[in-house]
């Protein structure tokens, strides 16, 4: 039962819809399509038109020059048809014969200011008047090719000419803009039944359970999906390696912790009844061993919140070993470092370096009798930087085997933990002799080629 009290949550930001932002895409290159379309029909309709117009001029006077030879006419009514006005051009014609004008079926040549003899063959465009109204004219003129002198000058409105044009690209763009709707919602529906795969492999996704180890078919419909598939497969496989890790860890500490705990109990009970130095001892040994594992995985908890996720392993070797020699030293130890001459860049906190470099130190001090020489290496093995800690004392369980060996204890879980954690690992080997015991570290190298 809520709180009235308590202030309300705030709400989820509408996350917007794939298929509707790809269907408004989708509208948006369509109504670009469309618009290239309305802009190209313009100009190809108006080129035609052109076309179309000075043609029907130069036919019109070739006609005319053809037809009626030297015979002189009067201005005629221009006459109506029932066809749209942009199929039907009007046109005028000046007839010329030995300079004198013979023929003009629209009084223009006062106008036009033409009285002095025809322009010049070809095509021109001139201005003038027709019953009190400016007009711009397209005009072509031609000559008989005979001794009679005869010059025709057919001449059109330009504004009959840009309403051809104008119903030319019209009639190109109608359509077009006619079926747009359509066209948009059947793009919707498409995009919609395309995403449906999409939607059932979501569902799919869903409906996994990663601890019961499912895992997505390796069959699909469609050919995009098995990369994805894969991916969520091999991501799946990585959750449940690492929940079993977890889940080792989680045993390893109990483990660990079980040992010294019992041993507290046991030590305490019998303390209780003889208090003696020995025993007392021995009590302050178990707290310490347990004090000892919890510290480490505090150590571990802050080391994973380092954001710094770069570190010269040279310098942290370097700092460790000059920390940790005293000590050693005092416990009949020696701890020398080799190969230190550079920086050697990983993609690892220095913190969590560090933290299992001491655990690997503080292990061959604990588990090596004194006199034990201890040394610390940094090799570049190809695109692998490593850091390795080997002892030449001997060790209850000393032997060729790896560090994922069971029976390792805390430490070595921690530190293999950390090494994994940023793409490293933690191998275990007798080394080179004289050593016994070697156990190697190793993390991809910042400056290595094929590495971020």
């Amino acid at each position: 039962m809520t709180d009235p009290s308590a202030p309300p949550s705030p709400e989820a930001p509408v996350q917007p819809r794939l298929w509707f932002t790809l269907w408004g895409w989708t509208c948006a290159a369509l109504v670009l399509v469309w618009a290239t379309l309305l802009v190209a029909a313009w100009v190809i309709g108006h080129h035609e038109a052109e076309e179309v117009t000075d043609g029907q001029l130069e036919a019109v006077a070739r006609l005319w020059l053809d037809a009626s030879p030297g015979q002189t006419s009067k201005a005629g009514e221009p006459w109506a048809s029932e066809r749209p006005r942009a199929y039907v051009q009007e046109v005028a014609v000046i007839e010329w014969r030995r300079e004198q004008v013979v023929t003009d079926t629209h009084d223009l040549v006062g106008s036009l200011a033409l009285r002095a003899g025809p322009p010049r063959n070809g095509y021109l465009s001139v201005r003038g008047e027709l019953r009190g109204h400016p007009v711009h004219w397209r005009v072509f003129t031609a000559r008989s090719g005979s001794d009679d002198g005869r010059a025709v000058s057919v001449l059109m409105d330009i504004e009959h000419r840009i309403d051809l044009g104008r119903d030319i690209t019209l009639q190109l763009a109608r359509p077009a803009l006619l079926v747009l709707p359509l066209v948009a919602l059947l793009l919707g529906w498409a995009i919609r039944q395309g995403l449906r795969p999409l939607t059932h492999l979501s569902e799919d996704v869903a409906a996994l359970d990663a601890q019961a180890g499912d895992r997505l078919g390796a069959e699909h419909r469609y050919r995009e999906f098995t990369s994805t598939v894969q991916a969520i497969n091999g991501l799946v496989d990585r959750l449940q390696a690492q929940a079993r890790r977890e889940r080792e860890f989680a045993s390893d500490v109990a483990h660990e912790l079980r040992t010294p705990l019992a041993s507290l109990a046991l030590q305490s009970a019998a303390a209780g009844r003889d208090p003696s130095p020995e025993r007392l001892h021995q009590l302050e040994q178990e707290a310490l061993r347990a004090g000892r594992i919890l510290q480490q995985l505090l150590d571990l908890a802050r080391a994973q919140r380092d954001p710094v996720a770069r570190s010269d392993l040279s310098a942290v070797a370097s700092a460790l070993v000059a920390e940790s020699a005293p000590a050693a030293f005092a416990t009949g130890h020696e701890v020398s470092l080799v190969g230190a001459d550079g920086p050697r860049w990983i993609a690892a906190p220095p913190m969590l370096v560090e933290l299992a470099l001491r655990n690997l130190i503080g292990n061959a001090v604990r588990h090596t009798p004194a006199g034990t020489q201890i040394v610390v290496e940094l090799l570049q093995d190809g695109a692998w930087v490593c850091a390795s800690v080997s002892d030449d004392g001997q060790r209850p369980d000393a032997g060729p085997h790896t560090a994922a060996s069971p029976g390792l204890g805390l430490g070595l879980r921690l530190v293999q933990r950390m090494a994994e954690q940023h793409g490293g690992s933690l191998l275990r080997d007798t080394g080179e002799p004289p050593a016994t015991t070697r156990f190697m570290l190793r993390w991809p190298a910042l400056d290595a080629p094929g590495n971020p």
